[in-house]
């Protein structure tokens, strides 16, 4: 099993691991632990270097979280090694992912409107809601309300919750926290501390000043019920 050490610090650049897996056929290595976040929940994977070799891709698969590199001899089950992240595209993408909550925050606060859906990449991003229609001037609105929640400099809090306590907080429920395997016994839970609580295994910064400022891009039509929001993360 593969220990995620980017949520408890996703502050986290460099670490080192011990190799669990090989797959040569592949160029994907596994280690005991890992700072490299998997494609998963709208995000997409980590890059950097791992045993001084390029990381392409990050994938989870059961319990290991492998590795793809390129460029050089892979090291050996047992072998300990050093990973680095690319952390000028990891907090770009932690900015994005923060910026998404708080985009979801002000929704549901203004419009008890649910989300849908969503895809992220570095400083872009499209979120879809259950708006129909939307409401006039939504896209200068939410703008408005979510770089005031950027400005408000919201602390970022990250806690773990046992499932049976977390299945019963009402923010949880509606970021739909039952759909979370049963085997999942922990729940983590990621807080903008008066705007929007999430549970959540994404990467995000310490508080909303550090996202920048939000831009709404496009609104889209895709289907009744269902309005995507594109939107880009620009510095402050």
């Amino acid at each position: 099993m593969t220990e995620l050490l980017y949520l408890r610090d996703a502050e986290l650049r460099e670490f080192s691991g011990t190799v669990v897996a090989i797959d040569a056929d592949a160029s994907c290595i596994a280690l005991d632990q890992t700072a490299f976040y998997a494609t998963g929940g709208g995000q997409p994977h980590d890059t950097g270097t791992l045993a001084g070799l390029a990381v392409t891709e990050v994938r989870k698969a059961d319990d290991l979280v492998w590795h793809t590199v390129e460029g050089g001899p892979l090291p050996a089950v047992g072998d300990t090694v050093t990973g680095s992240i690319d952390w000028e595209r990891r907090h770009q993408l932690m900015r994005t992912h923060t910026a998404l909550h708080i985009l979801c925050g002000v929704i549901w606060n203004e419009w008890r409107v649910p989300v849908t859906g969503g895809n992220m990449e570095p400083l872009a991003a499209r979120m879809d809601f259950e708006f129909d229609p939307v409401p006039d001037g939504f896209a200068q609105r939410i703008e408005e309300l979510v770089n005031a929640e950027i400005a408000a400099d919201r602390p970022i809090e990250v806690s773990f919750l046992p499932r049976d306590t977390a299945v019963q907080d009402a923010d949880l429920i509606r970021t739909k926290v039952s759909l979370i395997p049963e085997s999942v016994t922990e729940i983590r839970v990621v807080d903008i501390v008066g705007l929007d609580k999430q549970a959540d295994g994404g990467t995000h910064v310490r508080t909303t000043g550090e996202v920048g400022a939000l831009r709404v891009v496009k609104l889209e039509n895709k289907g009744k019920g269902n309005k995507r929001v594109r939107v880009e993360i620009v510095d402050a």
